[in-house]
């Protein structure tokens, strides 16, 4: 319509007496804008095809905020990217923690205390980022015949003291070779026949109910695991390893501490059978630790059979725990007092103290995002292989809810407390802790 507009115009412009070369110097400039105009058209077409639809989004996005968008994305591929000089794939993990905590008079300053001092009285409250966790994760390369090789270290900063006195040391690490039925790993973990742990925000740097029927010590151990399925329900894990004690849980006096051999390799086995149908599932694992405390040139035996469990018998209750029974549990992570140091008329004598335990839990997952969590487990030593100094029996209960408030912010308010009774008198200590951790 615009050019017929015009070139009537111009028409009229020659008919009222216009020159002819000035009409057709006109006509010729028209020509060539159109010619001009077809061609920008044909180069947009072009490049619109070419750049797709991040072109038409680009198209109808201001440019500050096309580059906007871009630093944002930079900044993010920056902070999520980490490097290993074998080019092996290695991602960051871990929680930021910051705990506010309040405790009774029979702390004895400890943030969080397992075993309660005999005597004393200290009130105890304070704040800490001491239990935050930093970690990589290896996803590593197929080998020996399609062995998937996968680790992990895990390191917080609850070494050291406080204040300004937060050292970093080693949590857990793994490293593991994965085929598919089989497993073989090495790794700085607990022990294989006390797996589970409870859920909790305020106690980290150690496994929560440590010294209450929770046999938790971190140690270096070699294990092999094969699974058998029995269908798509059911199935077994046996697992078998070597893991290496520490003996400075037998407890002896110093008097004969240097007779003690510094650590003794246990030998462990756990064979656990599970079944799930739909939300529901269950996990029943027997075990057993065999190894033997060197002191005084006597060897004090260290027995003990276990079992631990999992029952989800619907999708948002789950109870999970552990039982133990047997001898010497200091050196996976019980009572500090495995072993005792008698005199008798034939002298000296190493005598294993006999003890039974565990804890349980109940987790009530009451929406997506709020879980309650109920807690509680004990040790009892049997009294007659004590020193008249020793524990008698450890016992620690409690409760928490925890509160996702996105995917990666949670928050936990706590509260606990610990009985620990001697050879006449029990001393009690309340805690509270208020917890937040950000994920990452």
């Amino acid at each position: 319509m615009h050019k017929r507009f015009v070139l009537g115009l111009l028409l009229c412009a020659a008919a009222m007496g216009q020159p002819a070369d000035s009409m057709r110097e006109v006509l010729d400039r028209l020509a060539k804008l159109e010619e001009q105009n077809r061609a920008l058209t044909n180069e947009v077409r072009e490049l619109k095809e070419r750049l797709g639809p991040i072109g038409t989004a680009a198209e109808s996005a201001p440019l500050a905020e096309r580059v906007d968008v871009a630093e944002q994305r930079v900044a993010e591929l920056n902070q999520t990217r980490v490097s290993s000089d074998n080019k092996l794939p290695i991602s960051l993990t871990g929680m930021m923690l910051f705990n506010a905590y309040a405790n009774g008079k029979s702390s004895a300053g400890a943030q969080y205390p397992v075993v309660l001092p005999p005597n004393g009285r200290a009130r105890g409250a304070g704040a800490t980022f001491r239990q935050s966790v930093i970690g990589l994760k290896l996803d590593g390369p197929t080998v020996l015949g399609g062995a998937k090789v996968n680790g992990s270290v895990l390191m917080d900063f609850f070494g050291g003291g406080t204040g300004l006195n937060q050292t970093m040391r080693l949590r857990v690490a793994s490293l593991d070779l994965a085929w598919k039925n089989t497993s073989v790993g090495f790794a700085f973990d607990k022990p294989i026949v006390a797996p589970r742990d409870p859920d909790s925000l305020a106690q980290v740097g150690l496994s929560p109910l440590t010294g209450a029927g929770n046999l938790w010590l971190w140690q270096p151990q070699v294990r092999f695991e094969q699974r058998k399925s029995f269908g798509e329900r059911a199935g077994i894990r046996a697992q078998l390893g070597v893991y290496q004690t520490a003996e400075g849980g037998a407890g002896v006096t110093d008097a004969y501490s240097g007779s003690l051999a510094s650590s003794r390799p246990g030998y462990e086995g756990r064979f656990e059978l599970f079944a799930q149908r739909g939300a529901r599932r269950i996990e029943i694992a027997p075990g057993f630790h065999a190894s033997s405390t060197r002191v005084i040139g006597q060897s004090a035996p260290s027995r003990l059979f276990t079992v631990d469990w999992l029952i989800r018998p619907f999708s948002r209750i789950s109870l999970t725990g552990t039982y133990f029974r047997g001898q010497n549990t200091g050196v996976l992570g019980g009572l500090r007092q495995g072993v005792s140091i008698v005199y008798t008329k034939a002298g000296d004598v190493a005598r294993p103290v006999h003890a039974q335990g565990g804890w349980a839990q109940v987790k009530i997952q009451a929406t997506q995002r709020a879980a309650f969590h109920f807690f509680g487990g004990q040790e009892d030593d049997r009294n007659r292989d004590l020193l008249k100094t020793g524990i008698t029996k450890n016992q620690a209960y409690g409760a928490n809810v925890m509160y996702r408030w996105g995917s990666n912010l949670l928050t936990s308010f706590e509260g606990s407390q610990v009985r620990t009774s001697y050879f006449g008198h029990t001393r009690i200590n309340p805690h509270y802790d208020l917890a937040i951790a950000y994920l990452f």
